[in-house]
């Protein structure tokens, strides 16, 4: 008696379950361009941005006639020392000025347009749509055309040139335009937990800073970023309500420094570079709550 041995038949493919990942269709080539435009299109924006702050970096660096025979290249000794000399050439005065009045700006925004968006979207009172109206006509007031009642106002609150000008007007002509954003960010917003919090026992002001604070922390880091930007930047208020060259916030500085330098360009950029660092740590520390705060609040 003879055994032949057989080679099993392949197992045929087990048919794909329901719950199987669907395999991806190819992408058309319409899709591609489209996806490479747009990937180019934002590389140059980036270069755009970034390239005129690196070249102001390194316009610092150069000699004042390099700048102007050769303003594309890397500086070919640089002069470290110029940052040094902006420095001490008031700078850091400007730049202390510019933190107080700043920071205190920050907070005082803050605080008020979180206290005024939860106000105006959790608490049942008889004024909060005249009071949203209020807010959404504040917000359409230009400050340039009130430079003249402020002034009388600073005048009779005995403010003027001091910080107290600076930090109450960026204060308020801020206040309505985060309070807006809050409300939007709080809109989108479960109440539940608040509402939990009520039954359980805890007080208004203990929801607001147990609950509802740290609920929208994405949408106060987006407001405390668009107000440092403001308040660091602003040019009008701190030209015509600081007279003395002490309380003088980085704008207006650096243009008396423009002045007083004459043609000493390495040591303008460099005062402009050290004038606009602080800003962009800041804007690169905060900018995950930024994007994400700004992308939730304005799009309720």
């Amino acid at each position: 008696m003879t055994l032949t041995l057989r080679k099993p038949a392949p197992t045929p493919p087990a048919p794909a379950s329901a719950g199987a990942p669907a395999r991806r269709a190819p992408a058309r080539p319409g899709t591609v361009l489209l996806r490479v435009l747009t990937y180019c299109a934002l590389a140059a924006l980036a270069v755009a941005v970034i390239y005129p702050l690196c070249w102001m970096a390194l316009s610092g660096l150069k000699a004042n006639a390099e700048i102007f025979s050769s303003p594309w290249d890397l500086p070919a000794h640089p002069r470290w020392g110029t940052y040094a000399d902006a420095w001490n050439q008031g700078v850091l005065g400007y730049l202390l000025n510019s933190v107080l009045v700043t920071a205190a700006s920050v907070v005082a925004v803050v605080l008020i347009s979180a206290w005024a968006a939860y106000g105006l979207t959790r608490l049942d009172i008889p004024c909060s749509q005249p009071a949203l109206l209020l807010v959404l006509g504040a917000m359409m007031l230009s400050p340039t055309v009130a430079l003249v009642p402020l002034s009388q106002l600073l005048q009779a609150l005995h403010i003027f040139n001091t910080y107290w000008a600076l930090i109450v007007l960026y204060t308020a002509f801020k206040v309505p335009f985060t309070t807006f954003l809050i409300r939007a960010y709080l809109l989108g917003q479960p109440v539940e937990v608040e509402e939990a919090a009520r039954i359980d026992g805890a007080s208004r002001r203990q929801v607001f800073w147990r609950i509802v604070v740290p609920m929208a922390r994405p949408i106060l880091a987006s407001a405390a970023v668009l107000q440092a930007l403001f308040a660091w930047n602003e040019y009008a208020f701190a030209l015509v309500f600081i007279t003395d060259d002490r309380l003088k916030t980085l704008p207006v500085g650096l243009a008396d420094l423009a002045g007083r330098l004459n043609s000493d360009w390495p040591m303008l950029f460099a005062g402009l570079t050290i004038a606009a660092l602080p800003m962009i740590v800041v804007f690169l520390v905060a900018q995950r709550h930024f994007v994400r705060g700004l992308s939730e609040g304005i799009g309720k």
